[in-house]
């Protein structure tokens, strides 16, 4: 998988899949942007980790995807390259809400999560196009945006009917988006499902994280529950030229999970 000298902004990269992936990246010199919108401390940590690991520059920086302004504050960062190969939108949101609780959820987490699941990577998108553009007419070959959706936004599960509708919004827009783009830049999604990382454990609690990992792990035809690191692994790939021939593709890993249904 060729990375050399890949020029890649990828939101949400303090910590878990974010941080996976920009460490994957680094490994074959890739210059990277590391997003945070809070997490400073550990978005220095995951820089200093790529630097270590090769990259041959890193760039951290503040930034709301639900906010334009940030959005385009973001991409400026990579714009001394003066093109971007790759935009992965990682940065996500949820509240944990059982389905069956319709009083558990507000117009307002509606609006809070689409805000960064799914207008966030339209806005990235839409403020990173010409330096990827750019990217495309420097390389020969397309340009790549790597949207992190989700199962849930194919089943209609997952943390609460709020985050499902919201990536299955961002599917949507990872079709509408690879037809208006190309053939200068490729749009693809991942689809995972339960991935063992701190942000799922903060979100329901360590004992309920546990229940579901084994929970997961027994149904799951492969009997395993994936990591951070595994579906990192598919990001680079979406992002990187082995994958050139794709776009408009919603590619799931979940081990299986779905067979099951």
């Amino acid at each position: 998988m060729s990375k050399d000298g890949l020029c890649v902004v990828i939101t949400g990269s303090a910590s878990g899949l974010g941080a996976a992936t920009a460490a994957i990246l680094a490994k074959d010199g890739a210059r990277i942007v590391i997003n945070y919108s809070s997490s400073q401390t550990e978005a220095e940590a995951t820089a200093d980790l790529c630097r270590a690991a090769g990259a041959a520059e890193v760039v951290v920086v503040q930034g709301d995807v639900s906010n334009d302004d940030d959005c385009r504050k973001i991409v400026a960062t990579a714009a001394p390259w003066g093109r971007l190969d790759a935009l992965i939108n990682n940065a996500g949101t949820t509240k944990h809400v059982p389905h069956g609780d319709l009083d558990g959820l507000s117009a307002e987490d509606f609006q809070k999560i689409y805000a960064v699941n799914t207008v966030g990577p339209y806005q990235m998108v839409r403020a990173a196009r010409s330096l990827l553009e750019a990217g495309a007419t420097a390389s020969g070959r397309a340009s790549t945006v790597v949207n992190v959706s989700s199962m849930a936004g194919i089943t209609g599960g997952g943390s609460s009917i709020a985050y499902a509708a919201s990536k299955g919004a961002l599917n949507a827009i990872t079709l509408s988006l690879a037809r208006a783009l190309a053939p200068l830049i490729r749009v693809n999604a991942v689809c995972p499902g339960y991935i063992d990382t701190p942000w799922f454990t903060k979100g329901r609690g360590a004992d309920a994280a546990a229940k579901v990992r084994a929970t997961v792990t027994a149904r799951a035809p492969l009997k395993v529950a994936s990591t951070a690191e595994d579906v990192a692994g598919l990001i680079c790939f979406l992002a990187t030229s082995p994958s050139s021939n794709m776009t408009g593709e919603l590619v799931r890993m979940d081990a299986g999970m779905h067979l099951t249904a």
